[in-house]
C-alpha cells in the first residue's frame, strides 16, 4: 500500500498507509492524524482537511479543480502548495507523498 507522511504544525512526522483509490483525507481520518478535522466528510464543501503538499510532490499530486480552489479561499493560511486532502486520490505514483498540516483548519 502507498504511504503518506503527515507533518504536523509542530514538525512531528507520522507515516500512514493508504489504499489505492482512497484519498489523503480518508487515510488521515482512519489513522487519527491530528489537525485534519474533515468536517464535510470529503465532499469538497469545506476547508477542514487543508494540507500543504511538499514541493517535490506538487506535480504528481495534480492541480486543484476550480471547486477546490474556491474552497481553499476559506482555508487558514492558504499557500501556493495548498490542497484539500479530500481531493488527492492515492495512486501507486503517490507512494511516499509528504504533506504538512496547518496549526488550525479553516
Amino acid at each position: 500500500m502507498p504511504k503518506i507522511t503527515f507533518v504536523d504544525s509542530h514538525g512531528e512526522a507520522r507515516e500512514v498507509e493508504a489504499e489505492v483509490g482512497s484519498t489523503v483525507m480518508e487515510a488521515a481520518v482512519r489513522n487519527a492524524v491530528p489537525e485534519i478535522t474533515a468536517e464535510c466528510g470529503g465532499g469538497c464543501a469545506c476547508a477542514t482537511c487543508h494540507v500543504y503538499v511538499d514541493e517535490a510532490w506538487l506535480a504528481r499530486a495534480g492541480a486543484p479543480s476550480e471547486q477546490e480552489e474556491d474552497m481553499l479561499d476559506f482555508a487558514y493560511e492558504a499557500k501556493a502548495n495548498s490542497r484539500l486532502s479530500c481531493q488527492i486520490s492515492m495512486t501507486p505514483e503517490l507512494d511516499g507523498i509528504v504533506v504538512a498540516t496547518p496549526d488550525r483548519q479553516g
